[in-house]
């Protein structure tokens, strides 16, 4: 989901354990909630132009489709190629719904060309984000909307926080700074409103949504946060190309915390609606 060559690459087989085991852990219920916020916007204007940003393994997208009015399109986009190829593997098929590679911070579209754009957690790597939000306001028709979430703090999110803090004791002199710096590191309401305004949106609304984060096992959370995440080209950069002790150990915390299987927590994330 990043937005920039200069942002972490979910590359290699970081895509695939993104999907199977993050997607079940951190993104459906969010995806769903999601698109049940689209779903009057199309109602209104079932002709409407969707783009999606930061697609993705398209799981937001899957669940718009099913309910895509027959004059409506949506155009899902990644700057990530193998997370893009991912999307369209995944695609359950639907008519008016296409794939294409683009960039966040420079949209190849004209001005007005949609009339709603969603994003799900990628506002947080975009390593422009005034930028990344004038662009997205440049190709909004007038009138439309730009729906996006962001996960709250690590104080409201313990799964991802415990693996942080278990990663970080394994390395004390060269800790891996992608959890805290790129997913979680973006939640503070005042700098998400003021970017948001910078960007070109006069209307603004914010609300904070908080569901159950549970996986079948530690074991599948450990391998979510180890080898679904940049986390695991963090390693390699160390001189590891074994991921298993690493994963072996957020394992054991988070299964001390919040149990072996399942592993039951909660999750929080910020819902913006910009016009």
């Amino acid at each position: 989901m990043s937005a920039s060559t200069t942002a972490p690459t979910f590359s290699g087989s970081v895509p695939k354990t993104y999907h199977d085991h993050l997607g079940p852990l951190i993104f459906d219920a969010y995806a769903k909630d999601m698109a049940s916020r689209v779903a009057p916007l199309l109602k209104a204007k079932p002709d409407a132009r969707i783009l999606e940003l930061a697609a993705g393994t398209g799981i937001v997208t899957n669940l718009i489709a099913q309910t895509l009015p027959s004059g409506a399109s949506l155009l899902a986009t990644d700057i990530s190629e193998p997370m893009l190829n991912l999307a369209r593997a995944n695609f359950t098929g639907a008519p008016g719904v296409t794939f294409q590679t683009a960039d966040a911070c420079s949209l190849p579209w004209k001005d007005a060309s949609f009339d709603l754009i969603v994003c799900q957690y990628g506002v947080m790597f975009f390593p422009d984000k005034v930028k990344a939000m004038q662009e997205a306001r440049r190709v909004l028709a007038p009138g439309g909307t730009y729906l996006f979430n962001i996960w709250d703090s690590f104080e409201h999110n313990p799964l991802p926080r415990t693996a942080h803090e278990t990663l970080a004791a394994l390395f004390p002199t060269n800790p891996i700074p992608f959890l805290a710096k790129m997913p979680f590191g973006f939640s503070d309401r005042a700098e998400i409103e003021r970017v948001t305004r910078a960007g070109g949106f006069t209307n603004f609304e914010l609300e904070t949504v908080e569901f159950p984060c549970i996986a079948p096992s530690a074991a599948d959370a450990a391998r979510a946060w180890v080898e679904g995440t940049p986390i695991l080209a963090g390693l390699n950069e160390r001189g590891i190309t074994d991921p298993a002790p690493s994963r072996i150990a957020v394992e054991k915390a988070l299964s001390a915390k919040f149990g072996a299987a399942p592993c039951k927590s909660t999750m929080r994330a910020i819902v913006v609606a910009a016009s």
